[in-house]
């Protein structure tokens, strides 16, 4: 995780990057059950990030991307991309353990795309909307962070941006 540009010191970006950690700890559940050939625990697990991802990916399309989509237009439309795929597959475990043979290996491919999204997030997102974004923008990106809410535990304080 970047800790140069300041962007730690906002709590949506903090909370953002917490939930990051969290899928990231999680696919460590996925990788743990795949390796004991345990396709019911791969697909709690994905359960588990799927509902960790929902309120964080609505944070970013809803909340940071709007604001930031003339300067990286073609950067966001592929994390988008991705996200859609990234809940595609996670989605196929939405109602109990899919029967498709060739899921266990789609997902821990995808959860390898998605540490290589993170980074991106991190690194060149989280860092330019700090940059960026007006004090008004960080307050209606928190309004989207207060309606959509999180999965993890969040920051205890609250820095904006101004």
């Amino acid at each position: 995780m970047c800790e140069y540009c300041g962007c730690q010191s906002l709590a949506t970006i903090r909370d953002l990057t917490n939930e990051h950690d969290t899928v990231v700890n999680l696919s460590g559940a996925v990788q743990t059950a795949h390796h004991d050939g345990n396709t019911p625990g791969m697909a709690e697990a994905a359960r588990a990030i799927a509902a960790v991802l929902r309120p964080h990916t609505a944070v970013e399309e809803a909340g940071l991307f709007p604001f930031m989509a003339a300067e990286l237009p073609g950067h966001l439309a592929a994390l988008e991309a991705e996200h859609r795929h990234i809940e595609a597959v996670l989605a196929a475990a939405a109602d109990g353990t899919p029967t498709d043979p060739a899921w266990p290996q789609q997902l821990l491919d995808t959860l390898g795309q998605l540490r290589n999204h993170i980074p991106e997030e991190q690194d060149d997102v989280f860092p330019a909307a700090l940059a960026q974004l007006s004090a008004e923008e960080w307050e209606a990106v928190e309004a989207v962070c207060a309606r959509v809410g999180t999965a993890v535990p969040t920051s205890a304080t609250g820095a904006s941006a101004g």
